[in-house]
């Protein structure tokens, strides 16, 4: 490994974590501000880039109330989707690295960072909970059942021939990591409820950290994978990634039908989701910081997975 200099962040590690770390610096018990009623007059529940359906015409005029809980259930089913993802997909793509189940050398900085890594994320799916419990409780949302993407993402695996479920596991850590939502790098301070702020700030200052971990791991996973293994791979990223980017279209129904939209109404509100180029343009969009991580690792220099992706939708040929 080459040597740190002062102004260089050694490979796979955090970057100073025991002073960056939300989990090592943050002392905020994440509850709902006093004056919650005051900030819901011009602050929002989540940031409208990521549910842009807030702002169709038939919710502008059902009134501010109609969107705010839209908003906060949609707030509730992120975080529930963040809490589920943490334990069950990233924690677990992070113990193959952990405990030698990628069947490669794990150099002991690359290691550390991973443990470091997995305490990270069960500090997210903390106080994920615990945003999610209050504004449910506030709201009276009862019925949270698993989000789709988790249960997809789960069954894939168990698609997956079991020798190969570790290289499966590691690739959703991998897509997980490195889906940045440049949206929310956006997000100012008075946009949004306070508290939420404060959670989806912390969260993304330790997830640009493990975006660029996860980056370099995958470089170093695909210089040690040999060809048959390497087009195992590419095969499951066109799954794992295509998944990431579905939206969770029967929830969203029943959110809308919580306000007393009927279902014709719910799919005009929704129709853009539906077009025939929509989920190549959400790829294409969120996918960004992925898709760099697997040039720089020399995935596109094979013309099979460069036109495998293109074929998809997901990149520009």
């Amino acid at each position: 490994m080459t040597p740190s200099t002062a102004n260089q962040t050694p490979r796979y590690t955090l970057g100073d974590w025991d002073n960056k770390a939300a989990v090592r610096i943050r002392k905020d018990d994440y509850r709902l501000p006093d004056d919650l009623e005051r900030q819901l007059y011009s602050r929002d529940w989540f940031p409208s880039a990521f549910i842009p359906y807030i702002e169709h015409p038939l919710i502008c005029e059902a009134g501010r109330s109609i969107a705010q809980r839209l908003a906060a259930n949609h707030l509730v089913h992120f975080l529930d989707y963040t809490t589920l993802l943490e334990h069950r997909i990233v924690n677990r793509a992070v113990e193959t690295i952990v405990h030698g189940e990628l069947a490669l050398p794990i150099p002991q900085p690359m290691k550390t960072a991973a443990l470091q890594l997995y305490t990270d994320e069960g500090y997210h799916a903390l106080f994920s909970n615990e945003v999610a419990e209050q504004v449910a409780a506030l709201y009276g949302i009862s019925e949270r059942p698993t989000p789709r993407r988790i249960q997809r993402l789960l069954g894939m695996i168990d698609t997956v021939a079991p020798a190969d479920r570790p290289l499966a596991w590691f690739l959703l850590g991998f897509v997980s990591e490195t889906i940045i939502a440049k949206e929310l790098l956006a997000i100012t301070r008075d946009t949004l409820v306070c508290t939420v702020y404060r959670m989806l700030r912390s969260h993304l200052e330790d997830e640009a950290r493990h975006s660029r971990y996860f980056s370099e791991v995958f470089q170093y996973l695909w210089t040690a994978l040999d060809v048959t293994q390497r087009d195992q791979a590419a095969r499951l990223l066109l799954q794992i990634i295509g998944l990431y980017f579905e939206p969770d279209m029967p929830w969203l129904m029943r959110s809308l039908a919580s306000v007393g939209f009927n279902e014709p109404s719910a799919l005009q509100i929704v129709a853009d989701f539906l077009q025939p180029d929509a989920h190549g343009r959400r790829v294409r969009s969120g996918a960004v910081s992925t898709f760099a991580a697997m040039q720089k690792a020399g995935f596109f220099d094979n013309e099979h997975n460069r036109q495998l992706f293109t074929q998809a939708g997901f990149i520009n040929g």
